[in-house]
């Protein structure tokens, strides 16, 4: 089947025409000859989209008017199909999406078609950047190191990302050890505008992490989608939308010195978490756009779902023409992006203001040095209060449930339910401080615990850690790391403590890990790599890392002080995410901050510090040294950067960078129109979601007789209910493939394990930080299972109710699914049984990955939740007025039946395109059937059955 063309026939409201850039000419929909000027510069993008695909079936001439006729008030019920220019893939999430395109050419061949006619459809790139584990660090080897063992690990999974490759048309794989998906998108892949088939057209990215968005700072529209969302996009299927409510952020004024990217990015964070723009474009607009650079555009743009923003847009401006030529884009491709936008109205006019839906703004003079946590990206923390926050924060951090504090506690959640452990503390601890510290800073409990990190250096303890000690201290995640302005920051922040005669503190576990070859090259030539070294941050991988959770091990005596101590220490990391038990399963307080910052608590050691007032440490001759004394300039910043990095860096960086080194080369892979499955693989199986599927969709049936599986509070994230850390071995993950014959140490990640089922059903609902209302006092994957009334594992709860054939169903609170757009999140319920997820409202990603697993998400009417209506999760439970969906329609509410309550809830399937997911089961099978009746179509009439992405 020929690949389809992103143009379709229809021209109903005469925008084609033509535009000249030098000496090509391309074809445009030209928006200039609709009045466009209410509509916010994003939607510009979605109009020339619709237009471009009009066809008079999926994209509708009614669709075009509903965007022409923009209303920037409440009412934005109309849906849109949106039809990107690509896909855009990383490895944990892109392993299971190749796995079930796998698996659909296996049913395909299993109903008689060609597997050949699951193939995508729209250009496809996958980047390997979330393998890599920071095992080895602080060693000038810890890069060669790491990436010898990552190959050791995930060779099988690397040769099926090979096979992928061989076999599918437009899927194309950035291979390990060259950069972290979103910045190699930004600094390379990203097009801004795309010329093919004579035609140009804005680059729309549709991405399986939900930190696409990072490409909007370069004036690109694109957010994440679910990997399940992903596989029917690539095999094209328009993505179905609801018209969003745009917010217009005005941003005025100049960030102050001293004042970071990251500073700005936590404080929008912040505001806007706060505001609410869940499921609503954000677009930055006014006099403060000018001020801001390229690079902390991107920076704020990456943290959209942080604030819970489909995405958040920087329209096209000098700023970003400056940046194409910085990153060594090609003149053709930089003219033509300057020419498209201009003529196209996508240049940023600062004298004008679309009809934005709402309206925000931000002084950047207001900002101020800022971290985040300790456990969510919002709860933004002024520096100057860090030390305050973290003595408040520090008693319910330790708390488990209503049952006071525990000892090991992480090992006796995540591995030896019950726990009998004694307190760790209690109120007659006479390590208890009395009286306070000046300033309002409160009193805190103490832990002390002697470790020695080396028996035989006596320069390597014995040393006294207290709760608050900083164990990870690590300059991670595209995030920060693709801004040269703060990691220069770090830089000469590194090099002026080494010149004081500071170091990091011994018990601290730092690295570096940036997202581009780039970045290195850059503090290599201005020779700040040997000062970083010097404190401990060698350069330990190109890939996500710590901020994925990829952390690796603490340094043993730490790990042993936590486990056997109850000790609550610290990580700080440049990263996006500190969500509970995400980091490091031995961390219990996350903070995130720029990468100055990260060098800054290394030196300290410790979260209970006031950087601003307390000293790093003393000089070489025994002067206090403060932090103050250490920051650089942003002049001296900003000096270094221009004589340092230049286009040329990026253009080596990126000269071939699909070809990969000698081992990813080396790699033998199958060329198979079907992959050959291994049923001893504890990597890869064949996904069973299409196992017996009919052609036809069963009748949708009412949902009655269920069990509450968990019942939750507010703002669980996807990384609760899919962890991506490390596997523990007493979990029912880590006893799955320990009795196969896995060591330990090979346990890896369940992040890296997403080709198996088998693990990731066994890890889900298994965050160590879950906190399950079923079973207070606990923390963990476990719940009480009904029918024996017996308290045991998640996994092995849903197995007994499976065999007895009793459906099950999720109770939450506020903001289900933050985070991740983690298609396993939704995989993993669905196979456990799952048939339903009631809450009180559900983040954008989270929702529509239920939806493409056949998990129905039904949301609490305004002014009630399960606790307001008395739920209690031991209720039997039946939601009927499904059947409506069968007839085509889709009902607003169904009732739901809980003992002896019945109320109404909100049905959130928010399109027709989602009632059909749901009506077949998922998406998966949605697609496959499509594809194959369409086949059947062609067999009989002799034409193509798919002609065009729409």
């Amino acid at each position: 089947m020929s690949r389809p063309s992103q143009i379709t026939a229809l021209n109903t409201f005469g925008t084609e025409s033509v535009l000249h850039v030098g000496n090509a000419a391309y074809r445009i929909h030209d928006l200039s000859r609709l009045d466009t000027q209410a509509l916010p510069y994003s939607l510009r993008i979605v109009l020339e989209n619709l237009l471009r695909h009009e066809d008079g079936h999926r994209v509708s001439t009614d669709q075009v008017r509903a965007l022409l006729d923009w209303d920037a008030g409440p009412d934005h019920a109309r849906s849109v199909d949106l039809s990107p220019s690509r896909v855009f893939l990383h490895d944990t999430n892109g392993v299971p999406t190749l796995a079930d395109l796998a698996a659909m050419r296996d049913a395909a061949a299993g109903l008689g078609a060609d597997p050949a006619l699951i193939n995508p459809l729209i250009p496809a790139e996958l980047v390997v950047d979330h393998s890599v584990i920071a095992d080895v660090f602080g060693t000038p080897d810890a890069f060669a190191r790491n990436v010898d063992i990552e190959y050791s690990r995930n060779t099988e999974r690397y040769r099926f990302l090979q096979w992928g490759q061989q076999t599918l048309r437009d899927f194309e794989v950035v291979p390990p050890g060259t950069g972290i998906m979103h910045q190699v998108n930004v600094e390379y892949l990203a097009r801004v505008v795309t010329a093919e088939e004579g035609w140009a057209f804005p680059d729309i990215c549709l991405g399986t992490d939900s930190h696409t968005t990072m490409v909007n700072g370069l004036g690109v529209l694109g957010w994440g989608i679910g990997g399940i969302e992903a596989e029917a996009v690539m095999l094209g299927e328009s993505l179905s939308m609801l018209l969003p409510r745009v917010v217009g952020f005005r941003l005025f004024g100049e960030l102050p010195e001293g004042a970071t990217a990251t500073d700005l990015v936590l404080t929008i964070t912040e505001k806007l978490r706060a505001y609410g723009v869940v499921g609503k474009f954000v677009e930055f607009y006014g006099p403060g756009v000018a001020a801001t650079a390229l690079p902390d555009r991107l920076t704020i743009a990456n943290m959209s779902p942080e604030f819970g923003s489909t995405c958040a847009f920087f329209p096209i401006d000098a700023e970003t023409v400056r940046y194409l030529r910085f990153t060594g884009r090609p003149n053709t491709v930089v003219e033509l992006v300057e020419a498209y936008a201009k003529r196209q109205g996508l240049w940023l006019d600062p004298d004008h203001t679309p009809a934005y839906s709402e309206f925000v703004e931000l002084d950047l003079g207001s900002v101020v040095p800022s971290l985040a946590g300790p456990r969510r990206p919002q709860d933004r923390v002024l520096l100057t209060a860090a030390q305050r926050d973290f003595r408040t924060a520090l008693p319910d951090i330790l708390q488990v449930g209503d049952d006071g504090i525990r000892t090991k506690a992480d090992e006796a959640s995540a591995e030896s339910f019950p726990s009998s452990d004694p307190p760790a503390i209690d109120a007659d601890d006479p390590d208890l401080p009395r009286g306070g510290l000046p300033g309002g800073v409160p009193d805190r409990p103490h832990r002390k615990v002697a470790i020695e990190l080396d028996r035989n250096n006596p320069g390597r303890g014995p040393f006294t850690l207290d709760h608050g000690a900083v164990a990870i201290a690590a300059i991670t995640s595209c995030t920060n790391t693709s801004n040269p302005t703060v990691m220069v920051a770090a830089g000469l922040l590194a090099k002026n403590a080494v010149q004081r005669g500071l170091r990091s503190k011994p018990w601290v576990k730092t690295s570096l890990s940036p997202g581009s070859q780039v970045v290195t090259d850059y503090l290599n030539d201005a020779g700040l790599s040997s000062y970083l070294e010097k404190l401990g941050f060698h350069l330990t991988g190109y890939g996500c890392m710590t901020c994925i959770g990829a952390s690796g091990p603490l340094i043993p005596a730490v790990s042993d002080a936590v486990r056997d101590h109850g000790l609550a220490v610290v990580s700080v990391l440049s990263g996006n995410r500190n969500f509970d038990g995400r980091i490091n399963p031995d961390v219990r307080m996350n903070y995130l901050a720029s990468p100055p910052l990260v060098v800054a608590y290394a030196l300290a050691g410790t979260m209970d510090v006031d950087l601003v007032r307390d000293p790093l440490g003393v000089d070489t001759d025994g002067r206090p040294v403060f932090l103050r004394d250490l920051w650089p300039s942003g002049r001296e910043v900003q000096a270094t950067i221009e004589s340092t990095v230049d286009a040329a860096m990026f253009e080596r960086a990126y000269a071939d960078v699909f070809a990969g080194d000698a081992r990813w080369q080396e790699l033998a892979a199958s060329d198979a129109e079907t992959f050959s499955w291994d049923e001893a693989s504890t990597y890869l199986r064949r996904p069973p979601y299409l196992d017996g599927m009919p052609l036809d969709p069963d009748p949708v049936p009412d949902i009655r007789g269920a069990r509450v599986l968990v019942k939750l509070g507010d703002s669980v994230t996807t990384d609760h209910v899919s962890p991506a850390g490390a596997i523990p071995p007493r979990t029912p993950a880590g006893r799955y493939l320990t009795e196969r014959g896995v060591e330990r140490f090979q346990l890896n990640t369940y992040a890296s394990r997403r080709g198996n089922h088998e693990v990731m059903i066994r890890g889900t609902f298994a965050n160590v930080r879950l906190r399950n209302q079923l079973v207070p006092g606990t923390e963990g994957g476990f719940t009480r299972n009904f029918l024996t009334d017996k308290v045991t594992s998640v996994y092995d709860a849903a197995l007994g109710y499976q065999e007895a054939g009793v459906p099950l169903v999720v109770v939450a609170g506020r903001e289900y699914g933050t985070g991740s757009s983690r298609d396993w999140a939704a995989k993993g319920p669905a196979l456990l049984g799952i048939r339903a997820v009631l809450a009180e409202s559900f983040e954008r990603i989270h929702r529509s990955n239920l939806i493409g697993m056949g998990v129905l998400p039904l949301q609490f009417l305004d002014g009630q939740s399960a606790d307001s209506l008395g739920l209690t999760g031991n209720e039997t439970i039946s939601i009927t007025g499904l059947d409506q969906l069968n007839g085509g329609g889709t009902p607003g509410t169904v009732s739901v039946h809980a003992g002896d309550l019945q109320f109404e809830m909100h049905v959130r399937l928010d399109t027709p395109r989602e009632v059909e997911y749901y009506r077949h089961g998922g998406i998966t099978r949605y697609v496959v059937r499509k594809l194959l009746r369409g086949a059947q179509e062609q067999d009989a009439h002799g034409e193509p059955a798919i002609t065009s992405t729409s």
